[in-house]
Order: structure tokens, then C-alpha cells, then sequence
């Protein structure tokens, strides 16, 4: 999909739904960038927990040097709320980051479409569900488009800009422009399964587990393979660590569905994830990790 250059912007106010991992993430980078960020959690507790993490992440970056101001300064922008329904007329943007579930996503998009005024856009931070699909439930779905984020949101560059069928072109823009805010780079996608980062990074994912469970070398030569053969700057399998497997066998199974039996989860990924070894999350994957 061509696209043009666009002028690098920042919403004044942003409504960020799920104070996770990828939500408080994207809270941090657009609270750095200016933004006031509204941080939907839906309990005192699941809230604490959220401004726990965007605070560490700004701690974290303000000991690189990687903050223009104080992170104290930085998460006055924060603002934690407990309904959607708390999103003013006046957000410009909100994200829903909740968990990989297309009813619970369509749930909390629906109440934010209308908390907000018309001219908001609204993004779902999916890795792979339909944005066509998701549309649905929206009264104005021309406002609405997948904003695909990375983990970890500040470290990474990347954001996959997600184009529905019915995604008006003024959505479009000012997303592109809002990441390139951000100080990231932007790849513009048609919707369809997996999107083009999801589908590719996770065939590749899948058929590294599959030589793993085979035998064909163990998990650090196959992710070395890759890293020094390939120049990837990670191997699939640290990676789908990263990720968390319960995510990837998400991803997997739906893609599975959609695409085909090149998508079937191996036996191995169904059994860690029974397991609870989830990756970097849990403490133990693929690898051993120190849960933080």
C-alpha cells in the first residue's frame, strides 16, 4: 500500500482502555510525547498495577537520558479512570489494548465510541483480529483503524497502521501522523489475517517450535541461526518468549482458522502454555527469564 510522507503530530488527549503490558506502554510513549493520556482500568487494584508500570518505564528511560523532562512531570499526564465511560468529548484518540478477544474488544470499543466525540479516532492495538469484523459494533467506522504497537511499546519503532475496509482517509492520516509523533515509523496495511508483521512473524514463529519439538538443534541455535544468518536482531523462539505464548497460540489458532493448516500450533506451544510457561511473563518459556 503507497503512501505519502506526513507532518509529524501529537493529540492533546488520548484514551488509552487496558493498563497491561502493551497498554501501559502505550500510555508512556504518548504521555512522553506531550499527550494527556487517560489510562482506563476497570479497579482500584488492576489500576495501581498500571500506573506501577508506566512509572517504572519512565523511571527506566529517565536513567538512559531518554527523557526530555522529569518522569515525575511525565506522569502527571496520566490520568487513571475506571469506566470508559469517563472519556471526554475532547479525546481525540483512544486505543484499546485488552486482551486478544474480539467480544471483549467490540465490548469496550462500542462504550468508548460513545464516550467520545465524532471527530475521535478510534484504534485497536489487535495483532491479528478483523478490523472489518470489529467495525461492526461502531457507529462510525470510518473514525476506526488498527494501530498495531510492539513489546516493549518504548523501545520499539514500529507501529502497523491497520486499513478497514470502511477507514476513511482523514483516520488514516492523522494516525500516520500521530506515530510519527511518537518518533516511530509507520507501515500502512490492508486488513486481513494476521495483518503483514503477525502473519509473517508468526509462520516463522510456529515452524521454529516445530524444529525444536523435532529436535533439529535446541532453542538457542535455532534463534542463533537466524540472528547470524539472517541479521534478525532476535530470534522466533526469544521472540515468541517475548510475546508471551499464550498470545502466540492466540494468534496461532486464529490464524489457523482463517488461513489454513500452515498455522496449526505445534503440540510443543499447546503444551508450555498448559503448562503456564508463557514466556518472559511467567519467568520461563523457550528460555529462562527474571521476572522483574
Amino acid at each position: 500500500m503507497t503512501t505519502t510522507a506526513v507532518q509529524p503530530a501529537v493529540p492533546k488527549t488520548v484514551g488509552v482502555i487496558g493498563g497491561g503490558r502493551m497498554g501501559a506502554g502505550i500510555t508512556q510513549v504518548f504521555a512522553v510525547a506531550g499527550a494527556v493520556v487517560c489510562l482506563v482500568e476497570r479497579d482500584p487494584a488492576t489500576a495501581a498495577a498500571a500506573r506501577d508500570r508506566v512509572a517504572m518505564g519512565l523511571l527506566r528511560a529517565s536513567e538512559k537520558g531518554l527523557l526530555a523532562e522529569s518522569a515525575d512531570t511525565v506522569l502527571d499526564r496520566v490520568v487513571l479512570v475506571d469506566d470508559v465511560a469517563a472519556l471526554g468529548s475532547d479525546t481525540e484518540l483512544v486505543v484499546e489494548a485488552v486482551p486478544e478477544d474480539a467480544a471483549l474488544k467490540v465490548r469496550v470499543l462500542a462504550a468508548a465510541d460513545n464516550a467520545v466525540g465524532e471527530q475521535a479516532v478510534l484504534a485497536s492495538n489487535t495483532s491479528s483480529l478483523s478490523i472489518a469484523g470489529l467495525a461492526d459494533a461502531l457507529g462510525r467506522p470510518e473514525r476506526f483503524i488498527g494501530m498495531h504497537f510492539f513489546n516493549p511499546v518504548p523501545a520499539s519503532k514500529l507501529v502497523e497502521v491497520v486499513v478497514g475496509p470502511l477507514t476513511g482517509d482523514a483516520a488514516r492520516d492523522a494516525t500516520r501522523s500521530w506515530v510519527a509523533g511518537l518518533g516511530k515509523s509507520e507501515v500502512v496495511v490492508r486488513d486481513s489475517p494476521g495483518f503483514a508483521t503477525s502473519r509473517l512473524g508468526v509462520l516463522l514463529g510456529l515452524e521454529a517450535i516445530r524444529m525444536l519439538e523435532e529436535g533439529v538443534a535446541d532453542a538457542s541455535s535455532i534463534d542463533r541461526a537466524m540472528e547470524l544468518g539472517y541479521r534478525h536482531p532476535m530470534g522466533p523462539l526469544r521472540s515468541t518468549d517475548l510475546v508471551g505464548l499464550d498470545v502466540r497460540l492466540a494468534i496461532a489458532e486464529h490464524l489457523h482458522r482463517e488461513l489454513g493448516e500452515r498455522f496449526a500450533p505445534p503440540r510443543l506451544l499447546r503444551d508450555k502454555v498448559a503448562a503456564g510457561e508463557l514466556g518472559r511473563k511467567t519467568g520461563q518459556g523457550f528460555f529462562t527469564w527474571e521476572v522483574s
